[in-house]
């Protein structure tokens, strides 16, 4: 959060505590009271992530306001940028995603989640499994938060995630088909009042590997994909206890290039966007202008021993947490600090 929001947090709980109200003692929450309190308007209490599986940030430009116009709204209206980073340790999509919930880089260890497959395999049965001990994620800090939590994917590797955090993802569903889970996803979104839902759209990457990422069907998916985030927006804009409270975050788990995107140390690869959209968020902003401690890192893939890291995906949990006033995952890295600012 900004820092002067994060200050006026940090008196609102002082003041909580001072006259005796329950501050939360546990390091993975703070309270919504003092959320609400430090944001002049309702507070944010829920959050959408969405994943757009193999979106070249070069596509959105490519195909313009006219084939992408809910990516270009959010830009237009959010604070963004194209130049977002993958894991730096591979780009495919479960290790990707495993690290967005947990706010971990990839190789267990140097601290990361230990998720190196990309496919259905049972063993190990979890990612604590793989870390070689327990690993937190968004979905557990908000369900201790007492707040509902639900996870839509679109390939079925996703149920690893709810092996690894079945009491703390509520509503789980998996559906090859993009548009019915888009529509799913709108039920749930009206139907109830989740603190963290998380949406994986897999069309780009399936166009993409079938096709090629220069395609006509790999340009076809794309706007399929913004057609149906913007039914999305379209549901959150015309009911006021959404539009009013809820932060849209969409980023890709990696780019792709040819038919194929698992060369790591390719631009077209591990370079993604970031973007963050709802009624707290600064508009029309870039990121990295926002957050002078981030690197814009041009053509360069980075490391995590850089002193100022880019945006990268993995941040998508710290930055839900920090939007719901809670604190970060436990055992987390990336924006650890929450101070990847949106405002």
């Amino acid at each position: 959060m900004a820092r002067s929001t994060r200050t006026a947090c940090a008196l609102a709980t002082l003041a909580l505590t001072v006259s005796g109200g329950a501050a939360s003692s546990s390091p993975e929450t703070t309270t919504t009271a003092a959320r609400a309190a430090s944001v002049g308007g309702p507070p944010v209490t829920r959050v959408l992530a969405v994943s757009i599986d193999g979106l070249r940030p070069s596509v959105i430009n490519q195909l313009g306001r006219a084939g992408t116009p809910t990516l270009h709204r959010l830009i237009r209206q959010g604070a963004s940028t194209l130049n977002a980073r993958t894991e730096r340790e591979m780009t495919v999509t479960l290790p990707n995603h495993t690290g967005m919930v947990t706010g971990r880089p990839i190789v267990a260890s140097r601290g990361g989640h230990g998720v190196t497959w990309n496919d259905d395999r049972r063993q190990p049965p979890t990612v604590q499994s793989a870390a070689g001990h327990d690993v937190s994620s968004v979905f557990r800090v908000v369900h201790r938060a007492d707040r509902s939590t639900a996870l839509f994917a679109s390939k079925t590797k996703f149920s690893l995630f709810e092996r690894s955090w079945d009491a703390a993802i509520n509503k789980m569903r998996i559906r090859l088909d993009n548009a019915a889970l888009t529509r799913a996803t709108r039920r749930d979104l009206l139907a109830h009042n989740r603190g963290f839902t998380f949406l994986h759209l897999s069309a780009p990457d399936s166009a993409g590997h079938t096709h090629g990422w220069r395609s006509r069907a790999y340009l076809r998916a794309v706007r399929a994909t913004d057609r149906r985030l913007g039914q999305i927006v379209q549901t959150i804009n015309e009911h006021g206890r959404l539009r009013n409270h809820l932060v849209l975050m969409v980023t890709a788990d990696h780019g792709g290039t040819g038919r194929d995107h698992g060369d790591a140390t390719r631009l077209v690869n591990y370079r993604i966007p970031f973007l963050v959209w709802g009624p707290t968020v600064a508009r029309g902003t870039d990121l990295y202008g926002l957050n002078p401690d981030y690197a814009n890192p041009g053509r360069r893939r980075t490391s995590y021993s850089d002193t100022r890291q880019p945006v990268r995906n993995g941040d998508v949990a710290n930055v839900a947490l920090d939007l719901l006033g809670l604190g970060p995952v436990r055992g987390s890295e990336h924006d650890r600090a929450q101070d990847l600012d949106w405002n």
